[in-house]
This record gives C-alpha cells, sequence and structure tokens, in this order.
C-alpha cells in the first residue's frame, strides 16, 4: 500500500485552501509568489488594478514572459488601455471564476497584491453601496479637470477623513467613487465598509504579509523605479499615448504613467518625473501599510536586510505548514 509523503499530504490539504500574499508596493510579494507557486504546483491570481490593462507592462511590474511561461498567471491583461469601465465589482467576479478554475484542477491557489479595495474584496466580498450614478460621477470629473485632483482629495478628507486617509492622493477612481457614494447617499463610503471589521475573512485564505523597514523599502522603492526607466518605461507610455483609442482616466493616473505622460507633455523634465514617480510610490506604500493595518488574520513575515529569496520563501513555507497543523 502506498503512504504519502508529509508533503504529498501537505499539498493535498493544501489544495482545498487558498493562500494570500500582500505587501507594499515593491515588497518582494511577487517573487516570493513565483517562488512558492513553483514549489508548490500552484497557478497565481494578481490581484492588481493596474495589471488588468494590455501594453501596461513595465510600470506595473507585470510578470516577465519568462515567468508567465513557467507559472500559469490569472488576472492581467484583460483589457484595453482605453477601457474606463472596470471595477473592483467585475474583478471580484472573475477572480472568484479563475479561483474556482484553478481548484477544479486540483491545484492550489496564490493571489498576489497590493491593491488594498481588491484584497480586501477577495478575502471579506464586496460591500452594499449604491450603484454608479454617472450623473455625479460625470460632475466629479469634470470638477478634477477644473479644480485638479488634490481638490477632490481635501474635499474627501472633510467629510470622510477615515476613507481619505486609506486612499491615495493620486488615485482618481477611488476618490471620485468615495464622493460619489457620499453625494447619492449622504453618508461616507466608509460607513458602507462594515464586512471589513469581520474578526476573520470571508473565504478561506491563509494570508500572508510581507514587511520590511521603512528605509528598506524606500531604497527599494527608489531601485525599482530606476529600473523601470532603464528598461524602457518611458517608450512604453509614448506608444501607449499614439494609439488610436485614448488612455482612460484610470489608466492614466497610475502611478509612474501620470508622471512620465506629464513629462512627455512638457510640463515636468524627465529627472522632475523620476523623482516625482519615487516620491508618489512611497506615498501608495504608506497608504497601503495604512490599509493592511486594518486586516485580520495575517501572518506577517518581517523581512531582514540580509534575507535571501529562499529564506523568505522558507518562511512562508513553514507559516503555510503550521496553519495546516
Amino acid at each position: 500500500m502506498n503512504q504519502c509523503s508529509p508533503f504529498d499530504f501537505f499539498l493535498k490539504e493544501l489544495m482545498k485552501k487558498r493562500i494570500l500574499i500582500l505587501g507594499v508596493t515593491a515588497s518582494g510579494k511577487a517573487t516570493l509568489g513565483f517562488e512558492l507557486a513553483q514549489q508548490i504546483q500552484a497557478e497565481i491570481i494578481s490581484v492588481d488594478s493596474m495589471k488588468i490593462y494590455k501594453r501596461m507592462d513595465i510600470g506595473t511590474a507585470k510578470p516577465s514572459l519568462e515567468r508567465q511561461q513557467a507559472i500559469p498567471y490569472h488576472m492581467i491583461d484583460l483589457v484595453e488601455p482605453s477601457d474606463d469601465s472596470y471595477n473592483v465589482g467585475r474583478y471580484y467576479d472573475e477572480a472568484y471564476q479563475a479561483v474556482h478554475a484553478i481548484q477544479a484542477k486540483n491545484k492550489p491557489v496564490i493571489a498576489v497584491g497590493g491593491t488594498a479595495l481588491y484584497v480586501k474584496a477577495m478575502l471579506y466580498g464586496l460591500f452594499d453601496g449604491p450603484g454608479a450614478d454617472e450623473t455625479v460621477r460625470a460632475e466629479l470629473i469634470e470638477q478634477v479637470q477644473v479644480d485638479g485632483l488634490p481638490a477632490l482629495h481635501h474635499a474627501l478628507t472633510l467629510i470622510d477623513p477615515e476613507a481619505a486617509q486609506k486612499i491615495s492622493a493620486n488615485d482618481q477612481r477611488r476618490i471620485v467613487r468615495a464622493l460619489e457614494v457620499y453625494r447619492v447617499t449622504g453618508k461616507p463610503i466608509s460607513s458602507f465598509q462594515t464586512q471589513f471589521d469581520a474578526s476573520s475573512p470571508r473565504h478561506d485564505w491563509i494570508v500572508l504579509g510581507l514587511r520590511r523597514a521603512k528605509d528598506m523599502e524606500s531604497r527599494r522603492i527608489n531601485a525599482r523605479v530606476k529600473k523601470m526607466v532603464e528598461a524602457g518605461l518611458i517608450d512604453e507610455i509614448r506608444s501607449l499615448l499614439a494609439e488610436e483609442s485614448p488612455l482612460s482616466q484610470q489608466a492614466r493616473a497610475a502611478i509612474g504613467y501620470a508622471e512620465i505622460i506629464d513629462h512627455l507633455h512638457g510640463l515636468l523634465t524627465q529627472d522632475e518625473a523620476i523623482e516625482r514617480m519615487k516620491i508618489n510610490t512611497r506615498r501608495l506604500a504608506k497608504a497601503q501599510r495604512t490599509w493592511f493595518k486594518t486586516f485580520r488574520q495575517v501572518k506577517w513575515i518581517d523581512i531582514q536586510e540580509q534575507d535571501t529569496v529562499e529564506s523568505v520563501t522558507n518562511k512562508a513555507r513553514e507559516l503555510i505548514e503550521s496553519n495546516e497543523n
């Protein structure tokens, strides 16, 4: 009679589970997800609001073609950059279709991402807020053009400081949505998000989080921006701007794209655009840290300077295996 090895038994049990790896931008979560997926024969679901766009590759830090050939990835390259209709509800539906498809193949699921609202949806479901009001939304988008996005973010701090603290000042889509909800209902959007206060995720996830000291994070962010520019980010954006269909407001607002677009339009020098990318990415990381503090049952991995990819992967494996015992 054949007996399962401890690892085979671990894999069999893991197929019933789902692993979600979160962390701020440039934290190393994508590398951990890839290494872990190779070890446990998993497939990966991207939890990122910008990797959904086709041809926006360098600035969104999509997995390389080599990684995509080695491991099946889901929820990337879904829509054209001109598509402004993609939202968290559509993401939730399509992501869970991918989850079920992977598990139907008896393979583990690893979700990887840092878009906090999408991660929240994956863990806790969607909140019962009002549907879109296209008239109000159009008015708010027009207000952005007239008054600027900082003015709308400031307005959000006055009516819903909790939401404003969690939403990046550069995230036009979510700022507009939060103000839209307030105008339609008279209530702040944070008051609808009560399911996020649940003591445990609605769905069955093992949640791993990567943390680094802030100075280490800042160095990694600066290095990533430099690497993106060297890899051809400016040419990528120039090509996107030359396409017949214009970039959607949502796509244009992505960090890296917004700053380089300003440079290409003559509003910033290249050095100024790159420096602004670094600053805005660090601000995004700060907002992500604030969001992630509200997450329940995260198994945090505190990464030190001397840690290697192998050592971090081993720590993740240990946490996963301890969850099964």
